[in-house]
């Protein structure tokens, strides 16, 4: 589209300028393969390839893609889990619209609990090894109502899927069941964990998310739908760029700078992510600081 009051270039130079662009973006893309097998070849750690996946992403998102409307139950950008005492539900919301702001979750409402927030990647092994470490005993505080849990499924590792961009399209996953069937998300997560691919690989078709998903008890038809659609994925890239932005609420930290970025009753968890007495601790600290 042309800037307001000023003509539009004569169509064979919008062609050449076009031409032009391309052949920047092939360079620029010519120098992150350099740099990433550089970067391969030296053996840098996982740490460093997160953050090298963080910067291409940006770079990339530099081509805004259309606003696209949210998923329901996660106008935080999260889904917030909590329990009866019994039984783990969802708090619901209606989707947000194209271009709306995140409502941040009212953790005042929220007393004698530890309330849990987490911002994570499905491709992240280090998200992995957190959710192997502690996933089933933050289930067990969840379902006796001792801790919520709000789970915010972002993109940051495409970079890493031989092309398929799975980390964006196990993100949808999670917004679709997250829309259709919230209240199986703790089921979907952990199913999404035990069966996590590889980084370097192309991860998991859409097809077998959605296998993955009715082994985890998901029944609606429109998961799948959503699913195979990828119904979902221009709002994942907007709450990515939301999480890498800032701010973040209900926290001590700016923004997210990688993945698992895990707070509790709004302090962030800097300890052992394979140390599951270490977080429990955590976890008692902020509830102990919060009486």
């Amino acid at each position: 589209m042309s800037t307001s009051g000023q003509a539009r270039p004569p169509k064979k130079d919008r062609r050449e300028e076009a031409r032009e662009h391309a052949r920047l973006m092939r360079a620029e893309q010519v120098k992150r393969d350099k740099r990433n097998r550089f970067f391969l070849r030296g053996g840098v750690g996982v740490a460093l390839l997160a953050v090298v996946a963080i910067v291409a992403l940006i770079i990339v998102n530099n081509v805004n893609a259309p606003a696209a409307p949210g998923p329901a139950n996660m106008a935080s950008d999260g889904i917030l889990l909590g329990s009866d005492g019994t039984t783990v539900s969802a708090a619901t919301a209606a989707a947000q619209a194209a271009d709306a702001d995140p409502i941040a979750t009212d953790q005042s409402t929220l007393t004698d609990t530890a309330n849990i927030v987490m911002y994570l990647d499905y491709l992240c092994p280090i998200c992995g090894n957190f959710e192997a470490t502690n996933g089933e005993q933050i289930t067990s505080w969840v379902t006796a109502g001792n801790a919520t849990l709000e789970m915010h499924p972002i993109s940051i590792l495409d970079q890493l899927s031989s092309g398929t961009k799975y980390a964006t399209r196990a993100a949808n996953a999670a917004a679709c069941v997250a829309t259709y069937e919230p209240n199986k998300f703790l089921d979907f997560n952990t199913a999404m964990f035990a069966n996590q691919p590889a980084e370097n690989s192309s991860g998991l078709t859409n097809d077998e998310l959605a296998s993955l998903v009715a082994g985890a008890g998901v029944t609606s038809s429109d998961v799948a739908s959503c699913i195979a659609d990828e119904t979902y994925s221009g709002w994942v890239d907007a709450s990515t760029k939301r999480a890498l932005s800032g701010p973040i609420p209900n926290s001590d930290i700016d923004l997210v700078k990688g993945t698992p970025t895990v707070l509790v009753n709004g302090v962030s968890y800097t300890g052992s992510f394979t140390d599951a007495a270490a977080f429990e601790a955590f976890v008692t600290a902020q509830i102990t600081a919060g009486n």
